[in-house]
């Protein structure tokens, strides 16, 4: 079953945020574990509060010596599996990673971010080498503005966007009062009022194209690892 791990070696790149917004998306139809791997555990405080999918099982990583296993488990028992890995290049993550059907690497729209992305990058590339199986990663702008962007985030943007190397997702997670508000007041976006919440119909729409976009590059990894045609 495809595992997905949320890597930057940067805090506070948005990484928690979108990875909590896909398992949540994805436990809407199907049974998706979530590895917290995250010190601070920010997903597994969310999880104490009400409002959390029944398809969706939090587990809180023990430590490096754990993930691998943890990993295997949750992947034996769900369709989904999402890591949230620290905000630090470590042991922990090169595991995770070596493990990984696809690497998300979340960045905002700043030079501090980019770098570390590259970063992420590099690591990957590495455990390729030590692990002799191809890696698949995309980058995922987040906390980006949907409508005007300032120079800086348009040259940092085209920076990986007009890269061959680098893949990239179409969509981007936008900076939205829901994505704040999850971790303050518990539950999913889809759960939360309108008339308490702005911009909720955006918000939502917002992590449908990303999920979406998930599903279909996840398939068409399956299509080139079973050497099928890619439409």
């Amino acid at each position: 079953m495809p595992t997905i791990a949320f890597a930057n070696s940067k805090g506070g790149s948005g990484k928690t945020t979108s990875a909590l917004l896909l398992a949540c998306a994805l436990a809407e139809t199907k049974p998706t574990t979530i590895i917290d791997a995250d010190p601070r555990h920010p997903i597994s405080t969310w999880a104490d509060m009400p409002g959390k999918p029944p398809a969706l099982t939090i587990l809180k990583n023990a430590s490096e010596r754990t993930i691998l296993d943890e990993i295997e488990e949750a992947a034996a028992r769900d369709p989904f599996v999402v890591i949230d890995l620290e905000g630090t290049a470590s042991r922990l993550m090169s595991y995770a990673i070596s493990q990984a059907d696809l690497v998300i690497i979340p960045l905002k729209e700043q030079q501090q971010d980019a770098v570390a992305a590259l970063d992420v990058i590099q690591e990957i590339h590495r455990d390729m080498k030590a692990t002799r199986r191809k890696i698949p990663y995309v980058t995922l702008f987040t906390q980006s503005k949907a409508a005007v962007k300032s120079r800086t985030a348009r040259h940092i943007s085209s920076q990986f966007r007009d890269n061959p190397a680098i893949d990239c997702f179409t969509c981007e997670i936008h900076e939205r009062d829901a994505f704040a508000a999850v971790f303050s007041i518990g539950g999913t976006v889809a759960t939360m009022d309108p008339a308490k919440v702005n911009g909720l119909s955006k918000a939502l729409a917002n992590i449908e194209d990303f999920k979406n976009e998930v599903i279909h590059k996840l398939r068409a990894i399956r299509k080139v690892e079973t050497g099928e045609a890619v439409a």
